[in-house]
């Protein structure tokens, strides 16, 4: 059972994390699936590039650029197939491995049409070009006829994103037995090199000596549905625009290069300028100048695949969508358990510290990764963190509105932290508990509020009820409920701790010193001081919240809370009486002032009270000790008193003749002699028989039968009847 309980401990107090886990990460991984994260995916692959250190020149690849410069110099755009005849002548003779052709030469363009056509006929080291994706034939581009002949043509067709940016390399459409100009320069530079393309037994990818191609798939990185048609991989860029070495038309036209230029290398001819339109948008486009001509990206294309066969140079690989999936998981979770953690308000600054330190950690990794050539989802984990740690935050915060609600205006922030804690959390019901119950209320206020304007006895209740509150909240009391002038605090409910019962007693001490700052104020606004009677009892309740769905407050049942405002009764103003059971659960020591036999209504058998003035140990607070004075009268007072049962008041009056006035304090009471005697703590309401305007009310505190007279202390008497017993008048009733 012990086990279970950790258990059950342990899953509750971290049950935001195995809650937000699986939630946010379906919901992330969801998104990421139908594609919402693709444009940021890409974004910050883009970036990633972009902080990679340069790399540097690839020498075996040169670019003859066709620019403006060249067109103005030749007078047309259209440029002679005698022009490209003689470009071609003059770069044979440097002897380079292969020749690309980056130009559409469908239609003859005359003069010298004989001539190109013969050097293509007598070379096999020249590649053209065609386009061969399109829905209709106006959208493809035939290749060079004598090069289709000779089955020396490779595609110049680009893959672009939904950006319209290059990032993938279409290198081959096996369906169609066809190379992309890239590739096919790339073989022919690999096997003067003795290099040949094979295929791998399991998987069929291709493989150049050692390194293995292995195709892109739709979801691979950042991609989410991405089209995979043909054989494509991640163009693992070189650099910017212009990182290829590259010459002009006529700077071979005019004998300016070195004579070994070219040599044993491929060289790649195309238009480099932005008006032949042939530019393309890449990751490192960021302005219009910063397009990069398509003859560029097909040297890019075959910089990749030759420098990863001959120099390892690593291809950028993604994981399985499994492994992948699992990344987001993990890192939500740990988005998830730090603002868990963290949720407190206490640790909230530090928790976002730490939360953006996770973050950077993310990205650090994910930029390492990257730098090895591993392309790690970054926004979809982001997500996860940032959807975790705002979900939490508005779940806490929900919460602990709910709880501040449910618990009213007056509870201190560190119950409610415990309660968000607490297993079993906040539920509609109730459960069997035992904890120690403090009621209070003020002796004849009811009396003094019929007495006071409305508007006064609000000002004068707030004062004090604000007092009180701040009090109780400093001793962790659950203020459960305000009754006009007196409170409901529970001890134990809804956080139990091994101290309740001290609690409560040295919290109804410390209210009771409060009275003196209360009255203060009470009396300079003109009205008699308030006295205050607290009972404290200790038993097994049922707390919860109770109510309906729509309106619930959590509150306490039970007999043991009937009994506590029974005990409360009993008191007169300044006493704090406390049950046998409330006793018995102190842990520190008590002075009491009085130990009292007591009836109370509902109870079978008579209970002990105790009237308590002090606490030791931990809280160590005490009452002042007060006299008591007799003055004596010189002539009786005439008085009619009546019994109060409950509320009512009974229809029975006595006659009684008041003896003695006493004066404890702020408390007024007097010596009756009478031929009814009324019991020790009964209540009764007086009238003077000279004036009978007002009444007074009080509690019998002692019984001398042989004598014939009670002792009574009164919880409400005016100002203007107080003045009236000092200056007695004799009149019989």
């Amino acid at each position: 059972m012990e086990g279970i309980r950790r258990l059950k401990s342990f899953f509750w107090y971290w049950r935001g994390v195995f809650i937000a886990t699986p939630l946010v990460s379906a919901v992330v991984i969801l998104c990421r699936y139908v594609g919402l994260f693709q444009p940021l995916e890409l974004f910050a692959y883009d970036l990633l590039l972009k902080w990679r250190p340069p790399e540097t020149r690839d020498e075996r690849i040169v670019i003859v650029g066709i620019g403006e410069e060249d067109v103005d110099r030749i007078g047309t755009a259209l440029i002679s197939d005698k022009i490209y005849a003689e470009l071609l002548k003059k770069l044979l003779k440097r002897q380079p491995v292969a020749i690309g052709l980056d130009i559409y030469r469908d239609v003859p363009i005359p003069p010298g049409t004989t001539e190109l056509n013969q050097v293509f006929a007598e070379n096999d080291n020249i590649i053209g070009i065609e386009k061969m994706i399109g829905d209709t034939r106006q959208y493809r581009v035939k290749p060079p006829p004598i090069l289709k002949a000779k089955n020396q043509v490779g595609f110049n067709d680009m893959v672009l994103d939904p950006d319209n940016k290059v990032r993938r390399a279409l290198i081959a459409l096996p369906d169609r037995k066809a190379f992309s100009l890239g590739m096919y320069l790339a073989l022919l530079y690999l096997e003067k090199q003795g290099v040949t393309l094979t295929v791998t037994p399991k998987n069929h990818y291709w493989q150049l000596g050692n390194a293995v191609f292995k195709p892109l798939e739709s979801n691979d990185g950042g991609y989410s549905g991405a089209d995979s048609g043909g054989y494509q991989i991640m163009l693992n860029w070189r650099g910017d625009v212009r990182h290829f070495e590259t010459v002009s038309l006529f700077d071979v036209l005019d004998n300016r290069l070195p004579p070994d230029w070219g040599k044993d290398k491929i060289i790649l001819i195309g238009f480099v300028g932005e008006s032949f339109q042939d530019v393309l948008l890449t990751p490192y486009t960021n302005s219009p100048d910063k397009r990069m001509p398509g003859v560029e990206v097909h040297a890019n294309i075959i910089s990749q695949v030759i420098s990863t066969a001959l120099d390892g140079r690593p291809l950028i690989k993604s994981w399985t969508e499994t492994r992948e999936n699992l990344w987001i998981v993990f890192w939500t979770s740990i988005g998830s358990i730090i603002t868990w953690s963290q949720r407190k308000s206490s640790k909230f600054q530090r928790g976002i510290i730490i939360f953006l330190g996770v973050e950077v950690v993310l990205v650090a990794i994910v930029y390492q990764a990257f730098l090895l050539s591993w392309w790690l989802p970054l926004i979809p984990p982001l997500a996860g963190l940032i959807l975790t740690a705002s979900g939490i935050t508005l779940y806490t915060a929900r919460n602990a509105a709910k709880i501040r609600s449910t618990f009213g205006r007056y509870l201190s922030n560190e119950i409610v932290n415990t309660l968000l804690e607490t297993p079993g959390g906040v539920k509609l019901g109730g459960e069997r508990r035992t904890i120690t119950i403090l009621t209070s209320d003020l002796r004849g206020f009811t009396a003094i509020s019929e007495q006071v304007p409305p508007e006064e006895v609000v000002k004068i209740l707030n004062f004090y009820l604000g007092h009180m509150a701040n009090v109780i909240t400093s001793y962790n009391g659950t203020i459960d409920e305000f009754m006009g002038d007196g409170i409901l605090v529970l001890f134990g409910a809804p956080v139990s701790r091994k101290d309740d019962a001290d609690r409560a007693v040295a919290c109804a001490i410390a209210m009771q010193l409060a009275m003196d700052d209360v009255n203060k104020q009470v009396t300079a606004w003109g009205y008699p001081p308030l006295k205050m009677g607290i009972g404290i009892n200790t038993g097994e309740v049922v707390v919860g919240n109770i109510g309906s769905e729509k309106r619930t407050k959590y509150g306490v049942v039970g007999s043991e809370v009937n009994l506590t405002y029974r005990i409360e009764s009993y008191t007169r103003g300044g006493e704090i009486l406390i049950s046998e059971k409330t006793l018995n659960s102190l842990k520190s020591k008590v002075s009491i002032a009085e130990t009292r036999q007591v009836s109370p209504k509902g109870v079978k058998q008579p209970i002990t009270i105790y009237n308590i003035t002090g606490i030791e140990g931990k809280y160590n607070l005490q009452l002042p000790k007060i006299e008591e004075k007799t003055i004596p009268l010189s002539r009786t007072i005439a008085v009619t008193y009546s019994l109060l049962n409950e509320k009512d008041v009974a229809t029975q009056t006595y006659k009684g003749e008041i003896l003695q006035l006493i004066v404890r304090d702020i408390e007024r009471g007097a010596i009756v002699k009478a031929d009814f005697l009324p019991h020790p703590l009964d209540n009764l309401k007086f009238t003077l028989c000279h004036y009978q305007r007002e009444d007074i009310y009080g509690k019998v505190t002692a019984v001398a039968e042989g004598e014939n007279t009670f002792k009574v202390y009164f919880t409400y008497l005016s100002t203007t009847v107080e003045k009236i017993l000092y200056n007695p008048v004799t009149e019989a009733c």
